[in-house]
């Protein structure tokens, strides 16, 4: 006679939280929001005490068992609520245990032990009463960045989002909890200029910058009352659209603003109590907005206006022209075989050919009309001048502005302090592409084995995102872009805040990014924790 083996029945468990069995890389919970657990069966609620369990994981890692408050939804027992007896504390991560001792009412147990980990956001706000888990400490970073800020309304790309930057700003200055303010680049738009304009109008790029001050006066005003007031630290970054913007004339208008610089144009920003953590534009990683000398042939001056400023130039005329019919017959340009560099000046002209397809003007790309004055560059530029071009004989391309700048990469490179080196055809090919400086965190700092950096945070590229990785080793990695707060941006007015871990311990670092709202609410894009810093 054969036996037949029992097979226990089991059943089976889903909730409103997501599922994680690493520590290193908890889920994060609103501190307002229960924890939902719906199963395929009814609960034998005699089985509860010993089958479900709650741990609080201390700072040295140790798992503590905490009481648990269970609720049952109404007329019902296949769903409950678990709440601790007080609350959460927010801040705090947590381990929800449930084994095999719990049974259904049939008598069926889970067929295996189910552990999850998760940590209790803030709750985040900018009020002055500000956050009761956070025990009134300065602590929070906040950053920002793209504000684009003009000299002229009438093409700027700020107007609408200027009082609500305002309002924000405000709100952030009487904030009991921001330690410091970063405005991580793109605060004045020295770039997003019609090409017919003269940028300076006749005088000084610190005349500009001061006019720039006084179009947008009730947001210079709302700086500089919180450089003032001295609770909360202002740090500047040099963007690309402020590349040339530099120390003088940032204090001529923020005086007493900390700023960070490294090679000219550019900047990071690591906190000195936060060395895991770097804050900057990203324009060092991209080829037609890092700062760029080869046009110091030309101009005699130690001149970095890259190549992506002559795009924004033709870019802005043709949005304020309406974005005109193309009309522009281009010459055609065709591969060679006469090296690695003529490939890359081919690869070049290929991105240009579709940059000006994307944006043509009126003006052709014959007419002298780009008005420049900047960077030691003083004549009137047409579009060709940048554009490369080849001998009918030869087949050899050559450019006349920025020649040299497909040979000169490397070396820019090593000037602009890139760790790891970025090969030519990808940074040429890729430039336009916002994954691109996306990678650039992974590729410079994460995977960096030279770098001690597990959170980056760029802008540049306008697109609020939140990237993580899980190393080998098991330590987490957060990238956020910290997006924009122009007018015409499919997601605009964000922020990203980082909180610490309190009390000086090793509790869950948050990285959150926000949405400020046109009526001052507040909206929680992505909220990610994070743990074994320093």
């Amino acid at each position: 006679m054969v036996s037949k083996k029992l097979v226990k029945k089991t059943f089976s468990i889903e909730s409103n939280i997501s599922h994680s069995n690493k520590k290193e890389d908890p889920t994060v919970v609103d501190a307002v929001k229960p924890i939902k657990l719906t199963f395929s069966e009814g609960v034998d609620e005699k089985t509860i005490p010993d089958g479900i369990k709650l741990f609080k994981i201390r700072s040295d890692g140790e798992e503590v068992e905490t009481d648990i408050k269970i609720t049952f939804r109404e007329n019902s027992r296949d769903s409950l609520y678990i709440n601790k007896s007080e609350k959460f504390s927010e801040g705090e991560e947590y381990k929800l245990s449930i084994n095999s001792q719990l049974n259904s009412l049939s008598g069926a147990s889970l067929k295996e032990e189910y552990n999850t980990y998760f940590a209790i956001d803030y709750s985040f706000n900018l009020n002055k009463e500000g956050i009761t888990d956070l025990n009134n400490e300065r602590s929070q970073i906040l950053i920002i960045s793209d504000l684009h800020l003009g000299a002229n309304d009438s093409y700027a790309e700020i107007n609408q989002n200027r009082d609500v930057l305002v309002d924000f700003l405000e709100q952030v200055r009487y904030s009991p909890h921001i330690k410091e303010l970063v405005i991580a680049g793109d605060l004045i738009d020295e770039w997003f200029v019609p090409m017919h304009v003269d940028t300076f109008n006749g005088k000084t790029q610190r005349d500009f910058v001061k006019a720039v001050a006084k179009n947008n006066k009730p947001v210079f005003d709302a700086l500089n009352n919180i450089i003032k007031d001295g609770n909360v630290e202002m740090i500047y970054i040099p963007g690309n659209h402020d590349i040339l913007i530099d120390s003088g004339d940032i204090q001529s208008v923020l005086p007493g603003i900390s700023e960070a610089r490294d090679v000219k144009g550019l900047g990071a920003y690591v906190p000195p109590d936060f060395p895991e953590l770097v804050i900057e534009h990203g324009h060092r990683y991209n080829f037609f907005c890092a700062p760029d000398f080869s046009n110091r042939s030309i101009t005699n001056t130690e001149s970095i206006l890259p190549p992506g400023y002559f795009f924004t130039r033709m870019a802005t005329s043709s949005v304020v022209e309406g974005r005109p019919k193309n009309h522009i017959n281009l010459p055609v340009i065709s591969k060679n075989d006469l090296g690695a560099e003529q490939l890359g000046y081919f690869l070049y002209w290929n991105v240009w050919k579709e940059l000006i397809t994307e944006f043509p003007v009126n003006e052709g790309v014959e007419e002298k009309v780009i008005n420049t004055g900047i960077d030691g560059l003083t004549d009137f530029y047409a579009i060709n001048d940048f554009l490369p071009y080849q001998d009918p004989e030869t087949s050899y391309i050559d450019v006349d502005l920025h020649k040299g700048i497909i040979e000169g990469w490397d070396e820019r490179l090593d000037n602009n302090l890139v760790p790891v080196k970025i090969p030519l055809e990808e940074a040429v090919l890729k430039a336009a592409l916002s994954s691109h400086l996306d990678d650039q965190s992974q590729i410079q700092f994460f995977d960096n084995p030279d770098s001690d950096k597990r959170i980056v945070i760029f802008g540049h590229t306008h697109e609020a995102r939140v990237i993580t990785t899980l190393a080998e080793d098991g330590n987490k990695h957060i990238y956020v872009n910290s997006g924009t707060w122009i007018d015409k941006n499919k997601c605009t007015r964000t922020f990203v805040v980082v909180t610490p871990p309190k009390n000086d311990n090793k509790n869950p670092t948050f990285v959150n990014l926000y949405q400020y709202g046109s009526e001052g609410d507040i909206n929680k894009l992505n909220s990610q924790a994070i743990n074994n810093l320093k």
